[in-house]
């Protein structure tokens, strides 16, 4: 039976440590430099974009119908309903035609967000956009608009408004603290493994441990350099 001689490579955990100890002013400088460059990008080159929301909580009974467990497990389900017809091209057409907005329904659903908490029947409209006056004035026109497009498509009994749309001074995007922390961590992560990459593929001799490691030989004594004046 023939028998393969493997080889490993030893890995001295102290020896990566003191190099990246070597080159931390590299890694430093890496760091500072991508998060100092993410974050000049948030502040100055994107375009800051504010989120307004409003809420509706949506009754599926007639008037003279008591609310029953069946009703709330129904609603449950036609919340999903819900979603797909206040974002459905229909609406999206109505609100650009009453606001006269210069886009099409595709461009307005992708600035329009909708949620549902679980196991409820209140519904989040949430709408994106440079102006906070803009986005709630448009928050609050999808809302109607939708309302009735919910009571005219299912025959609920109505869509009832639990919160309008305000504006608000409080960027939604971009996030900069959390872009500049990533941005940073990458930066470290990437010199770090740099370093790390180059040294685990650096087989040169440099030490006396090396040629006993590389060659299988017994080293039996080095000879020191001598400084020749």
């Amino acid at each position: 039976m023939e028998t393969k001689n493997q080889e490993f490579v030893e890995i001295d955990p102290m020896a990566l440590l003191r190099k990246l100890w070597a080159a931390k002013f590299i890694i430093v400088f890496v760091t500072v430099v991508l998060a100092v460059a993410t974050l000049l990008v948030n502040l100055v080159v994107i375009r800051p974009t504010f989120e307004s929301t409003t809420r509706v909580y949506v009754v599926n009974q007639t008037e003279d119908k008591a609310v029953t467990t069946q009703d709330l497990q129904l609603g449950n389900f036609l919340v999903k309903d819900y979603k797909e017809i206040i974002l459905s091209d229909t609406v999206m057409s109505e609100v650009i035609n009453s606001e006269n907005l210069s886009m099409t329904p595709s461009q307005l659903k992708r600035v329009v967000k909708v949620d549902s908490p679980r196991d409820t029947r209140i519904l989040s409209i949430s709408v994106s956009d440079g102006d906070p006056q803009k986005a709630s004035n448009l928050a609050n026109r999808v809302r109607e608009v939708a309302s009735e497009q919910i009571k005219r498509v299912t025959k609920v009994n109505d869509v009832t408004t639990l919160e309008e749309a305000k504006p608000t001074n409080i960027k939604s995007s971009p996030k900069t603290r959390r872009n500049t922390l990533l941005a940073a961590a990458l930066g470290f992560l990437l010199s770090a493994g740099y370093i790390v990459v180059r040294e685990l593929l650096d087989d040169r001799v440099r030490y006396a441990e090396d040629v006993e490691d590389g060659l299988g030989l017994v080293l039996l004594g080095v000879v020191p350099q001598a400084n020749h004046k």
